[in-house]
Parts: structure tokens; sequence; C-alpha cells
């Protein structure tokens, strides 16, 4: 048997996340309902030192929103649970006799990998989910308790199995544990040699790489000229979960497109991402464009339009370059 293999593989990148600052945990180790996909303890630490000026009902309110979703598609599902985590969850709480209202948070944008970031960063691998059947994804990212990520790795080293493996494993586990896919955000496939991210909605051929921007042969992750190459893995991994990036992708770079009989679930990819992040440098201010970005047919302004128009038009202009390639 090769040295180098599937468990080899799993602890080099557990050991390039820990480099980046996430915490790691093996799945066996943590005393926890293994029917329920969520870290519990560490969601509600979190949302409670997300949201410090909230009322215990209001924390309370959200945190029985994110465990109990009505029965519904899990696309539906997961739709709403983005909107949950990229714009906060409006909850409704008696207090004083009142009826009040308020937004919970989920997730510190403003903050991630910064000074100041309240979020909680843990990679869990091995982590045994019951449901339909039991499972165990090798690894999966929790940011605040919520497993937004999921990989599964194949040996880089057997000739009988490759990412495309992988990708089968993905919608099997779509199947047998659904529920840890409300909450997810990207999936990962990946044999070290091949590594590619996509979203639930995802056909294989939509799993992307992510590639380099470069400026020099040494200044790899953020510079001008497109790197043509493969991606490695550790490239792929750097590229897209260094904690601000992940955050900057979850926040602005996911979308659903409903138009038509079917909708699905969009990742930007690579080129998408430096894209606009390299045309928002030269953008006007968000005031001078809210026209543009109240007519978009696909910005997803139904709720609370006044707060999304404070993402600097990001995710406007990442949905008008999906749209303009559809």
């Amino acid at each position: 048997m090769s040295a180098y293999n599937e468990e080899a593989y799993e602890n080099a990148l557990i050991e390039l996340f820990q480099n980046m600052g996430w915490e790691h945990i093996y799945g066996p180790d943590i005393e926890r309902d293994w029917h329920s996909p969520l870290y519990d303890s560490v969601l509600e630490n979190s949302i409670r030192r997300l949201n410090p000026k909230a009322a215990p009902a209001a924390i309370d309110e959200a945190l029985l929103k994110l465990r109990h979703f009505e029965n519904a598609e899990l696309k539906k599902k997961n739709a709403l649970f983005m909107d949950y985590l990229q714009n906060g969850i409006e909850v409704s709480f008696s207090a004083n006799g009142e009826t009040k209202s308020d937004i919970t948070y989920i997730a510190d944008f403003e903050n991630a990998g910064k000074p100041g970031d309240k979020n909680s960063y843990i990679l869990a691998n091995q982590w045994t989910f019951i449901e339909n059947s039991n499972k165990r994804p090798d690894i999966l990212l929790f940011l605040n308790g919520l497993p937004v990520c999921l990989f599964e790795l194949k040996s880089p080293s057997r000739e009988q199995t490759d990412a495309s493996e992988a990708y089968t494993q993905i919608r099997n586990y779509i199947h047998e544990i659904p529920s840890m896919f409300i909450y997810n955000c990207i999936c990962v496939m990946s044999d070290q040699l091949t590594s590619k991210a996509g979203t639930i909605t995802s056909g294989e051929d939509r799993f992307m790489e992510w590639k380099l921007q470069r400026s020099s042969p040494r200044k790899t992750k953020d510079g001008n000229l497109e790197s043509k190459a493969f991606a490695d893995f550790t490239t792929f991994f750097e590229g897209i979960f260094q904690k601000e990036r992940l955050l900057d992708i979850i926040k602005n770079f996911i979308c659903f497109n409903n138009e038509g009989v079917n909708s699905y679930k969009i990742l930007a990819g690579y080129h998408q991402y430096f894209a606009v992040r390299k045309a928002k440098r030269g953008m006007p201010s968000p005031r001078s464009s809210q026209q543009a970005v109240l007519r978009s047919p696909f910005c997803g302004l139904k709720r609370r339009p006044q707060r999304l128009l404070q993402n600097n038009l990001s995710r406007f202009k990442f949905l008008y370059t999906v749209k303009q390639t559809l």
C-alpha cells in the first residue's frame, strides 16, 4: 500500500487549515447528538457572542428557526438558510407585553479574518451524522457551529478512484443525510491532483477549480495575470478557504437562480470572483447606484432591500456577470 493514501491526504489538509487559523477537532472525540447536523454547543455560544445586545427570546427564536425548517424540498430549505446566513434572521418575540421584532445575525462578515473577528472556525474530520443512514463525511467546515462546507476526499495514489468518485459520494450523502445540506454553502471533491468546488445543485461538470491570479511567480493569491495551469491543492484550498475570502464568497458570491422551471444554486468561479473584486475598486458608491440594483430582476431584494444595498454592490455585480453568461 502506498504511504500517501487518503488518510495522509486528509491529515495534510488538516495541517493546511490549522496554518490558516482553523481549529481542528476529531469527530469521534466530541460528545454530541449524532442525529443533529449542527455543532449545537458552538452554535449557541456563537449566536450569543454575535448578538450581545439581543434579547434572550430573540436568540431562542433564531435558534428555533435554524433547527427547524418547514417541510419543503432541500433546495428551498437551503435557499432560506442562505438568506439567514447572508442577511440575518428576522425574529419576533414578546417583551413587556408587546410583540417586538429584531434581526439576529449568525456570521460576522465585517471582521472575518481580521482583529475583532467574532466567528468560530472549526474543521472536523470523521464527523458521523445519522439520518436515513449512518454517514461520516471526510471533512466538514463549521462556521459558528453550522456545517457550511463538506469535503469528500479520494486517495491520490489509487488508480481505481478519482475526484469523480468523490462527486458520486457527495450525491449519495445528499440522499442519505439531506439535513446536513440544508446548511451547506460549498461542496468540495478532491483527490489532491484535482480539487473542485460546487453547490448542492451542481452537476459534476459545474464543479470548478480555483486557479491563481498572478502578478509574479512568487505572488500567487491576488494579482492581475490569470494562471492557466491547473490548480494544485494548496492553491485551491488557500484560494477559497482563507477566512476573509470564504466569508466574502459566502456573503457576495453565492446565489440562487430562480428563473424558468428549474432553480439552481450558483457559486462564483475564480474568474468571476477576481473580475468583480477588480471592478469593485472602481465602482461608484452604493447610494449612486441604488436604482440599478433595485431594478435587477435577480438580486433577491424582496426582503430588506435597504440592508442588501450595504454590500457595496458586490453581489449585484456577480449576479449581473452570471446573468450575462447563462
